[in-house]
């Protein structure tokens, strides 16, 4: 018998097991959007190596594109503690190596998605630890455009690109955002 969450039986396999409250898609006048509670992600920036980005397996919303390792938040969870939790479930990200610098949100009412950006402070090898993700890459900043985006990373990354070579995002700059450690 095939398992009902697998691929092949054109299943969810992360929807095996318990799942969180916030694991839903929310309808509304602008679309649909996976995330009872919203969603977030992490865009983590080394800048010796680029961004991390996640190729999004086939089976999940707009699968074969690349996005940032992200997900539905928890009830009442920080956009902040979510995006670092699902990176780091899906990406195996140490939270402990990032610097978080700025948030970007999306909002469109009746659901949120926030981009929390961070600066990678010791480097780290991303390890795939979930079905979410085909591949995971440093891409250099300036091959992102290039690539097959989710639609929503190609929409915002023009913007969150220019923020990036920003002055107070850059390394030993006197911002107020610089020197938040996450502590997990």
């Amino acid at each position: 018998m095939i398992d009902p969450t697998s691929p092949a039986a054109g299943g969810h396999p992360r929807l095996a097991g318990p799942r969180d409250p916030g694991d839903a898609w929310v309808d509304g006048e602008h679309g649909r959007f996976w995330g009872r509670f919203g969603a977030a992600g992490l865009l983590a920036h080394d800048v010796d190596r680029g961004v991390l980005l996640q190729l999004r397996a086939m089976w999940s919303d707009r699968g074969g594109t690349w996005g940032l390792p992200g997900g539905a938040l928890h009830e009442g969870e920080d956009p902040v503690a979510g995006a670092l939790r699902e990176a780091h479930e899906e990406a195996a990200v140490p939270a402990a190596r990032l610097n978080v610098l700025f948030t970007s949100v999306f909002d469109v009412g009746y659901w949120a998605y926030t981009t929390v950006v961070a600066r990678v402070l010791e480097t780290f090898e991303p390890e795939i630890s979930d079905p979410e993700s085909i591949e995971l890459l440093w891409v250099p900043v300036a091959a992102v455009a290039g690539l097959a985006l989710h639609p929503g990373l190609a929409a915002a990354w023009p913007a969150l690109r220019s923020s990036l070579q920003m002055p107070e995002t850059q390394p030993n700059a006197a911002s107020p955002l610089y020197g938040h450690r996450p502590e997990n």
